[in-house]
């Protein structure tokens, strides 16, 4: 059987490598994949925007199964032009992917089915926003309305500071067309939560819960990033509050979805605040998050492509899905300066006893070496019996991994720790 899995970075490489104990999966293609991705897939020099490309590739090589993990391609409608062909996928449609896609969007499907979630207000040009932003309650989160690498949000802790992130987007445009409309939503306090879930447009699976470590620094501090770190499952994620999320959020998610004729097929992602007023949707993603897929994936105990065309097919089932009782840490390894101005193209060496814990991100083969070549570079990745023992093998791993200018937090997990000894 062969497959296609579309993107490049720590997310698809964890992707892979859970697809590869498959013994039906004759063969596993990476678009574009990266210099890591290599040494578990056949990489093919497409973009995982070229959607055109993708399509005859697919074609071409009669791919059997595909898997669309980035946002951009499955807001591009990728899934549709494979189906179109003929091809099954893993992955929303375009009309489904706009829950991502889209933040205004997303609220609003909140607003009117009744998921819980942050008060706001939608504006189209900076006037507006800059007005009601004279009486409006401060600290605010301003949030860009498409896709912007994950770094579309700007927290506002005063009133100038909202100011001048309403004209960064809106005016001078840091985010490209994505910042053509905004939302200007409530600041909500509470432990966050990354849920990952697999849905065939009616049943909805849980993933084990996570928690990302957005911040650059130690102790949460410095610009937000795509993630430095993850751990699972994430302790203040509770029986109940799973069971609460279940009722209130999750499936109320889906079935607004399938209501406007947009059903999401896929990996739908909660990020989930728990407030003192009960959890809140923060933002829906409509794919795998990075790096929290390098933490969740490792505990899945079932066959992955199974559960995929299950949700492809509509056919899935909850006892489909099982995952270890033991706990997972990641510890991202960055370019230092990431995520402004970092160097990359130094030697990345992996050492072959622990290249099954390390999902590579940012790298290239060139000339018969890896290179660095993003600000993301790696992902270590070690299981233990519980927390503290996956966090102790995680930056075990660190160490052995070398390159140049390497950074990564020093406390990935420590809240989650404390979160432990006040229970």
């Amino acid at each position: 059987m062969k497959i296609m899995v579309v993107g490049g970075g720590g997310r698809e490489h964890a992707i892979i490598k859970k697809l590869k104990e498959n013994k039906d999966i004759t063969e596993i293609f990476a678009l574009p994949g990266n210099g890591g991705i290599a040494a578990d897939a056949t990489c093919v020099a497409i973009g995982a925007k070229d959607t055109e490309k993708i399509v005859e590739f697919a074609k071409a090589e009669q791919i059997d199964y595909a898997v669309v993990a980035p946002d951009d391609p499955l807001v591009l409608g990728t899934v549709d032009r494979l189906n179109e062909i003929g091809i099954d996928c893993f992955g929303p449609n375009a009309a489904a992917a706009i829950i991502e896609g889209s933040k205004v969007f997303s609220k609003n499907l909140m607003k009117k089915y009744g998921i819980p979630t942050a008060e706001y207000e939608v504006f189209e040009n900076a006037e507006d926003a800059i007005k009601y932003l004279a009486t409006a309650p401060i600290p605010t989160v301003v949030k860009a309305d498409g896709l912007a690498l994950g770094k579309g949000v700007i927290i506002a802790e005063t009133r100038q500071q909202a100011i001048d992130a309403v004209r960064s987007i809106m005016e001078d445009r840091m985010f490209g067309e994505s910042g053509s409309r905004i939302v200007i939503e409530e600041f909500l306090t509470g432990p966050e939560v990354s849920v990952l879930s697999f849905t065939d447009g009616k049943t909805v699976v849980p993933m084990v819960s996570s928690m990302d470590h957005k911040r650059a620094g130690d102790g949460d501090t410095g610009l937000n990033t795509g993630g430095m770190g993850t751990i699972a499952p994430n302790p203040y994620y509770t029986e109940d509050i799973a069971d609460y999320c279940m009722e209130k959020i999750f499936l109320p998610t889906v079935r607004a979805m399938e209501a406007e004729n947009r059903t999401f097929k896929g990996c739908l992602y909660f990020g989930l605040m728990l407030t003192p007023n009960g959890p809140k949707v923060i933002e829906y993603n409509c794919r795998f998050g990075d790096p929290e897929t390098q933490v969740v994936l490792p505990l899945l105990e079932s066959d992955l492509l199974t559960i995929m065309k299950a949700t492809t097919f509509g056919t899935l089932k909850e006892d489909m899905v099982k995952f270890s009782k033991k706990s997972a840490a990641c510890v991202v390894m960055a370019s230092s300066g990431y995520p402004q101005k970092y160097e990359s193209g130094f030697e990345l060496t992996i050492p072959e006893a622990i290249a099954d814990k390390v999902y590579v991100a940012g790298a290239k083969l060139e000339n018969g070496k890896l290179l660095t070549a993003g600000g993301r570079v790696l992902g270590a990745t070690a299981i233990g019996n519980d927390l503290k023992e996956a966090i102790k093998n995680a930056y075990a791993l660190v160490p052995e991994i070398r390159f140049e200018n390497a950074y990564y937090r020093k406390d990935i997990g420590k809240r989650a720790l404390m979160a432990l000894e006040e229970k």
